[in-house]
């Protein structure tokens, strides 16, 4: 569970290349070498510190919003107190900057999400580069692909670092609430949807991560779709569980099923329950990005039905 500015420290983002987990096997060849041609900061860091909770992913969306101009290496001293040592890491979180093999500047203990982001800035101007226009808009593509590849808890501590960073910005909002929901925290999406700004409400990745939420309160209490399926089948004009096994349909991750399950409710009868069908296809093409196939199929198909 994710709340805003919280993490476990130790997410691992998309590109892998851009910021490792390093070891004291590694750290000659992720650090020191690769600081001969581009600046490496160095996140000693631990799973009981707290502070690192915060610190690790602020800086991993400032290096992810950096372009490829500063890497990162996350060095656990839990596991590598060899290197802490030699370091001289006294506590945590420490955090050192590397570039042509010697560390070039650092700090200890967490810091406020501009310090951070003046940090990476300086370093990437140490190393003769600057940072990119796309800015937050990086990270978010990156968090955006963490949440795509299943890394919800890794996307979650990105856009909570852009909202560190960046407090009105609606797609962390919205990205924040859907990893979430992905992870099954579904109190916590709907408390960080509850929290955004009330200009916020209309604005279409709030409005979609609403829709997900109410369709995963829906999967919680879904029935098992077999059972559902063979109650449809003995029980045609079974129009409640046509809709609960659409539910669950959706619940399973059969989108398109449910879909053309909603569809054929609303041909036998669009009225029922307060044309049920209709609403229910409303929040599922809500919570879809709109030019995805299952909506534009299904709003077709669903506008054939109603102009016929």
């Amino acid at each position: 569970m994710l709340e805003l500015g919280q993490g476990n420290g130790a997410a691992a983002p998309a590109d892998s290349d851009l910021i490792k987990d390093v070891s004291e096997a590694t750290f000659m060849a992720d650090v020191v070498d690769v600081s001969m041609t581009v600046p490496v900061i160095v996140d000693f860091w631990a799973p009981w510190c707290g502070p690192c909770k915060t610190l690790g992913p602020a800086l991993e969306a400032a290096v992810t919003a950096a372009g490829g101009a500063v890497k990162m290496a996350k060095i656990n001293v839990d596991e590598n107190q060899g290197i802490a040592g030699q370091m001289q890491v006294q506590s945590i979180p420490t955090v050192y900057a590397f570039y042509q093999g010697q560390p070039i500047d650092g700090f200890q203990g967490a810091l406020p999400p501009s310090e951070i982001e003046a940090f990476v800035t300086k370093v990437v101007e140490a190393g003769g580069g600057q940072m990119p226009d796309g800015g937050l808009d990086d990270a978010l593509a990156a968090a955006e692909e963490m949440l795509v590849e299943g890394q919800a808890e890794d996307a979650g501590e990105t856009f909570a670092a852009i909202l560190e960073q960046d407090t009105d910005n609606v797609a962390a909002f919205a990205g924040l609430a859907r990893a979430n929901i992905a992870m099954g925290a579904l109190d916590q999406a709907e408390a960080v949807l509850n929290g955004a700004p009330a200009e916020f409400a209309d604005a279409p990745e709030v409005e979609a991560a609403h829709a997900q939420l109410e369709l995963a309160r829906q999967a919680e209490n879904a029935g098992p779709v077999a059972e559902l399926r063979a109650l449809v089948e003995a029980e045609p004009d079974n129009y409640q569980a046509r809709l609960d096994l659409a539910q669950a349909l959706h619940g399973a991750g059969e989108v398109e099923a449910a879909v053309d399950e909603l569809l054929d409710l609303f041909r036998r009868d669009r009225e029922w329950n307060d044309g049920a069908a209709k609403t229910q296809l409303f929040t599922i093409f809500e919570a879809l990005k709109p030019n995805d196939p299952v909506v534009l199929n299904g709003r077709r198909k669903l506008s054939s039905m109603i102009f016929a």
